[in-house]
């Protein structure tokens, strides 16, 4: 049996439909990331399958208990973490790591072997009051917490927003090493970047899945060409690309722009017709789609089916 089961939710809050027909499964010790915008309805299906908020519709289980009828059962084998930082901020670490034990009828001590990795890095600061601590930091002390009952799934909810980038990367280190324990991981962001590190991801947009696949099955499921470009102007690169007949889509990436074309083009063609328009610097190179360069194809086909319904 899969450690999370999701099977058609459906949410509304009022007129807004915050998920729409979701279904997805993820396995125990399987690192699985729920990837999308702020807004794409993550925290809502988080918060249905940690059995804080009742689907409309739809039916999900979590460490084999259904979410309604057994909740009480899954809230001693889950670990929550939301996206903002909970935990008591005028306690200190050791005091929050004890209170949090306590609920859970255990000890820090019982499930050492569990969180030494991540304890070992905040153990200096064991006396600090939660609130005096770095980002960093906080989120290592509430991964602790959310780890101190041993639970068999682990729910992550965007929580390197805000981080430092030497903390994000060391936050999914110790991931990858949970997962080796054989617990079920499922992870929100907003980062594209923090997709690659997934077995699997759901791509998510306006409360509705739009592809589940490993990553690397995701990037070679983008089937037209596609290159960086760069030039002097970008703006004006930018409104050019869009207008030329080789064009279907051109979209900002950082310093360059990635141009999908119709048809596969040598880069020289393109940089000729840049030229002829007037652009200088001109820099361009065939590449491999991104997750994001799916997630934006993607996401621009369903709004495009919704407009025509």
């Amino acid at each position: 049996m899969s450690a999370i089961t999701a099977a058609h939710i459906s949410k509304s809050f009022g007129e807004v439909r915050a998920l729409q027909d979701v279904s997805l499964s993820v396995e125990h010790g399987e690192l699985f990331g729920l990837i999308g915008p702020d807004g794409a309805g993550k925290s809502t299906l988080f918060r249905i399958l940690t059995t804080l908020l009742l689907a409309d519709e739809g039916e999900a289980s979590v460490a084999g208990h259904p979410v309604v009828k057994e909740y009480k059962k899954i809230r001693r084998k889950v670990g929550y973490m939301p996206g903002k930082f909970s935990l008591y901020q005028d306690l200190s670490v050791q005091e929050n790591l004890t209170f949090f034990a306590t609920i859970f009828g255990t000890t820090i001590e019982a499930n050492y072997e569990l969180i030494q990795d991540i304890y070992v890095q905040i153990e200096p600061f064991k006396t600090r009051l939660a609130g005096k601590l770095s980002g960093g930091m906080k989120q290592k002390l509430a991964l602790c917490c959310a780890l101190i009952h041993k639970p068999e799934v682990l729910f992550l909810d965007e929580p390197t927003t805000g981080v430092d980038a030497v903390s994000r990367k060391e936050f999914w280190e110790m991931l990858q090493r949970l997962k080796e324990k054989g617990i079920a991981i499922l992870v929100s962001t907003p980062y594209m970047d923090e997709a690659e590190l997934c077995d699997r991801i759901a791509l998510i947009q306006h409360g509705k899945i739009l592809q589940t696949d490993s990553p690397a099955r995701l990037r070679t499921s983008y089937t037209h060409p596609l290159y960086a470009v760069k030039a002097a102007d970008t703006y004006r690169l930018l409104k050019g690309l869009r207008e030329a007949i080789y064009t279907r889509s051109v979209l900002p990436f950082g310093g360059f722009l990635h141009l999908s074309t119709r048809d596969i083009m040598d880069p020289e063609q393109i940089k000729n017709d840049l030229d002829r328009k007037g652009f200088s610097n001109i820099e361009i190179k065939k590449i491999e789609a991104t997750v994001e360069d799916v997630f934006l194809e993607l996401s621009e086909t369903d709004e495009l089916k919704t407009a025509t319904r």
